[in-house]
């Protein structure tokens, strides 16, 4: 019986092995905005974005725009979407913050004050260390950490999302996407543990920031923020990874692998256990559709 039990995980653990081996990275994160063309003046002018990609839909009923620091070949950026006559969502208490790495905190917060932007903590030292950040609110009202670091290939550094059960939160990222912990901070005084994941160190690409809230186990997602897309060389096999982790920890396929109709791009979707979206995508043809 054991030996019969050891052989149905082989599979298993050899097909668990295979996000470790891909070639992965954070592509963009996707959520709705009331008025895309002043989110992409306060992007381009505040953040010091640019627009790399705008496309209308009429026939869909929308429009999206494509902002990040680099091109979306090597850098993290946001697909912005704008769905006719929808000027607001609610954010929920779930979504936290994006992370803009610069060398300049105090310049970036005057050149946003200067614009309009929402400062809702002024430029200084965290507490009880010496890294400067401040938070910014955009039109929207998404918030956004401005963090003082060195020169970095990648100033789009993080997406913060709050979870119910850390522990299990790292496990499923690791197991169903072959993330790292890069590290974990635990501040009792203030009442929460978060944990940086991702595929390289914090300050050569996007990080996922987890934040655990003692004692909170739920948040509200709202309408606002859809998803992260992550890039992968096999759909299918990764959908297969996904598909057991979830039978362990929780959470749901919300799209089984294989091409969207029309622009040929394979893909797959779930949620996390705390209900968070991710899509992964076909290198290749993320490639092909940029190029297209």
């Amino acid at each position: 019986m054991a030996e019969e039990a050891v052989k149905a995980l082989e599979p298993n653990a050899e097909l668990l092995e295979w996000p470790k081996k891909d070639k992965r990275r954070l592509l963009h994160a996707v959520y709705r905005v009331g008025d895309l063309e002043r989110t992409i003046k306060f992007y381009t002018e505040g953040f010091g974005m640019k627009l790399l990609r705008h496309r209308d839909i009429p026939e869909e009923k929308y429009s999206n725009a494509f902002l990040g620091f680099g091109p979306e070949e090597s850098n993290f950026v946001v697909e912005l979407t704008y769905n006719y006559g929808v000027n607001s969502y609610d954010i929920g208490s779930g979504f936290g913050h994006f992370a803009i790495a610069t060398e300049d905190v105090y310049k970036l917060v005057e050149k946003l004050r200067a614009i309009g932007g929402n400062i809702i903590r002024e430029p200084g030292p965290v507490k009880g260390g010496t890294s400067v950040i401040a938070f910014v609110k955009d039109p929207d009202g998404y918030t956004f950490e401005l963090i003082q670091r060195g020169p970095t290939p990648e100033p789009l550094c993080q997406v913060m999302l709050r979870v119910g059960d850390l522990d299990r939160s790292i496990k499923f990222y690791e197991k169903a996407l072959g993330m790292k912990l890069l590290r974990k901070i635990d501040r009792p005084e203030q009442k929460y543990t978060l944990a940086m994941i991702g595929y390289d160190d914090e300050d050569k690409t996007t990080v996922l920031e987890l934040t655990y809230n003692y004692g909170v186990t739920e948040y509200t997602k709202g309408n606002a923020y859809a998803q992260v897309a992550i890039c992968t060389d096999d759909v299918y096999k990764s959908g297969e990874v996904v598909n057991v982790v979830i039978q362990e920890l929780g959470g749901k396929i919300t799209r089984q692998p294989g091409p969207i109709p029309g622009i040929n791009t394979k893909i797959t979707s779930f949620l996390d256990p705390d209900g968070w979206k991710t899509v992964l995508v076909d290198n290749e043809d993320f490639l092909k559709e940029l190029h297209g």
